[in-house]
């Protein structure tokens, strides 16, 4: 990762959290960094996630358009601008699955958890505490089954 990091641009870093500022000051000013709308989301009682994630995506799939069209690389990684095609797998409906029951105990997806921080919730710090678990269980439990069988995961 310091490898990764220091072949990045100077302004990699600091534009990267200039962008999760950005990013988490939208979740809270939209309301969507707090748990009470998000709940009212998955119960089909206010749809107003729904235009925040919609605006969201247009506006980052108009970026992903422009971008490699405007630029011959990306500003601070230099890097080609290409499409990283994921395989649709069993490991993406069982932890879309996981993340989807997740999501609805908490209240909030992972973003908009460190987002309530910023608005007072500390109650979501047991939600954050487990995520990190789930992510720490997750790799865990990856790096032995990648040991006993490396074609098992089939991703990544």
């Amino acid at each position: 990762m310091a490898g990764a990091l220091s072949d990045r641009h100077p302004l990699f870093v600091p534009l990267v959290l200039v962008g999760g500022v950005i990013f988490g000051f939208g979740l809270a000013f939209s309301h969507m960094a707090r748990p009470e709308v998000v709940l009212n989301f998955l119960q089909f009682e206010d749809f107003g996630l729904l235009f925040v994630m919609f605006g969201g995506a247009a506006v980052t799939g108009l970026a992903f358009f422009v971008a490699p069209r405007a630029l011959d690389r990306a500003p601070l990684t230099g890097d080609r601008f290409e499409r990283r095609l994921k395989p649709f797998d069993r490991n993406v409906l069982v932890g879309g699955g996981i993340f989807g029951v997740g999501w609805g105990l908490s209240g909030i997806c992972p973003g908009a958890a460190y987002a309530s921080l910023g608005i007072g919730n500390v109650t979501i710090l047991w939600a954050i505490a487990g995520m990190f678990l789930g992510a720490y269980a997750q790799g865990w439990w990856r790096s032995r089954t990648d040991t006993v069988d490396p074609a098992a995961t089939g991703a990544d």
